[in-house]
C-alpha cells in the first residue's frame, strides 16, 4: 500500500494508481478508504476498463454491509465481465444477504455454467471477517446449511 500510495503522490492524476490502491485497500478491510480511492479511479478515466474497478467498489460496499449499492454495482460489473465466477459468487452473496435468495440462487444457476465450484477453495480475502460474510451469503445463496 505504501508503493501505491506514493505512486498516487507523484502523479495524482494517474487512474491506474488509484484503482491498485483501492483494490489492495479492499482486501486489507480498509473498505472507505478503498471506495475514495476506486470512486476517484474512476472518475480520472471514465472511458476505460471500467468491469473490476466496479467489482471491486462493489465488494467495498458489500464489506461495508451496504448491500443495496453493492448489488448495484456487483451487477453492473457482472455484465460487464461475464466470465469471472468471483463477480457471481459475490453478488449471489450479496443478494442472500438482502434477503433475496431467489435471485442469489438464479445467479448461482448461471455461475455453475462457469464452474461447478460454487464455493471457492480460496478466497483472497485476509480479514477473518470479510471472509465469513462473503462466505455465509455464497452458502445461504448455494441452499447450503449454515
Amino acid at each position: 500500500m505504501a508503493l501505491a500510495d506514493r505512486c498516487v503522490s507523484l502523479n495524482p492524476s494517474y487512474a491506474r494508481g488509484w484503482y491498485v490502491s483501492g483494490m489492495l485497500r479492499v482486501r486489507a478491510g480498509q473498505c472507505d478508504a478503498a471506495i475514495e480511492q476506486l470512486e476517484k479511479s474512476l472518475r480520472l478515466s471514465p472511458r476505460g476498463y471500467l468491469a473490476l474497478p466496479r467489482y471491486l467498489l462493489g465488494l467495498a460496499h458489500f464489506f461495508s454491509r451496504r448491500f443495496d449499492q453493492a448489488a448495484e454495482l456487483l451487477a453492473l460489473s457482472m455484465r460487464e465481465f461475464a466470465g469471472l465466477p468471483q463477480v457471481y459468487r459475490s453478488l449471489a452473496s450479496c443478494y442472500a444477504h438482502m434477503g433475496r435468495l431467489e435471485e442469489a440462487r438464479a445467479v448461482v444457476e448461471r455461475l455453475r455454467a462457469l464452474t461447478p465450484n460454487v464455493i471457492p477453495s480460496f478466497l483472497p480475502y485476509p480479514n477473518p471477517e470479510q471472509r465469513e460474510l462473503f462466505l455465509l451469503g455464497l452458502r445461504l445463496a448455494a441452499g447450503e446449511e449454515t
